[in-house]
């Protein structure tokens, strides 16, 4: 009940033929366009809805707006209450944002980082299945999760379980925690960090070989590959990491595990089973580590 999945992310970016390159070269990713007002909007096509990837053409990179989406109207009512009661703003959506979602309700408030959060009601199906490369099995799946880093992490809990009713699956030590709102292992995560950001977006995809073959395309097209392949400890997923063209990272990963209710939250300990290895210092880096 309630918030049921990750359903889109808005990026403010600088050079949205740079994102376009990145996505259909290395992931075989199309793109459409829509108006978002006066200026022209990509949406990136994951899987068969609309999108879940909006590329807004802007002077600063930077993080728009976070979407998720909600069970029913019902549900959006009562989960604008429990928000309302913690002290956010909540406000409606404007019918040009609306219908950009391909929702038919919603609704935004500011998380304690001043980042944009939306819950809609309604995904809008806008094709039987996205075009891929010849040598996908079944290639990209849609969008997996996504890590924010802030300043004010307890706050950004406290919103995320205690008032959105996100479950914490499993953490490490000294800040990084893993959360979800269906069996997925975990749809965000959540980091200190000194400024906010996102750390990463992951784009879920089908097999291993779908993976291995982005990896292939990606230095093949020379994009910068900031984590190399390797497998996750806590979620078990098969991944590698780009910089992408606004300079955060780009999962490319696959496989990873579903949590049922009787899942115990606890300390992974180490952060990898193997590989993933860093080009540059890992923020996120225990102090074992």
């Amino acid at each position: 009940m309630g918030i049921r999945k990750l359903g889109y992310i808005g990026l403010n970016v600088t050079d949205p033929g740079a994102w376009a390159e990145l996505l259909g070269r290395t992931l075989g990713v199309g793109i459409t366009t829509d108006k978002a007002g006066t200026d022209e909007v990509a949406l990136a096509e994951l899987d068969a809805f609309k999108y879940r990837l909006a590329l807004h053409p802007a002077a600063v990179d930077g993080p728009r707006e976070v979407g998720w989406i909600v069970d029913s109207p019902r549900e959006l009512d009562r989960v604008t209450r429990r928000l309302t009661d913690a002290g956010f703003a909540v406000q409606e959506g404007s019918a040009d944002e609306t219908r950009l979602r391909g929702a038919t309700r919603l609704r935004w408030f500011t998380d304690p980082v001043g980042y944009r959060v939306e819950m809609a009601v309604g995904e809008t199906k806008v094709r039987t299945g996205p075009a891929r490369p010849a040598d996908t099995h079944p290639g990209v799946t849609g969008l997996g999760h996504f890590v924010l880093a802030g300043p004010k992490l307890d706050e950004l809990r406290e919103l995320y379980e205690s008032v959105l009713e996100f479950k914490l699956t499993d953490y490490r030590a000294p800040g990084l925690y893993f959360l979800r709102c269906n069996t997925t292992h975990h749809s965000i995560a959540l980091a200190h960090a000194e400024t906010p950001s996102i750390h990463h977006i992951e784009i879920e995809h089908g097999s291993i070989d779908d993976v291995g073959r982005a990896y292939d395309r990606a230095q093949a097209n020379g994009v910068p590959i900031s984590i190399s392949l390797g497998r996750h400890m806590n979620d078990r997923a098969i991944s590698f990491y780009v910089r992408n063209p606004s300079g955060f990272h780009l999962e490319i990963g696959c496989g990873g595990i579903e949590v049922g209710e009787d899942w115990i939250p606890h300390d992974f300990g180490a952060s990898d089973v193997w590989g993933h290895h860093h080009a540059d210092a890992n923020p996120f880096a225990s102090p074992a580590s």
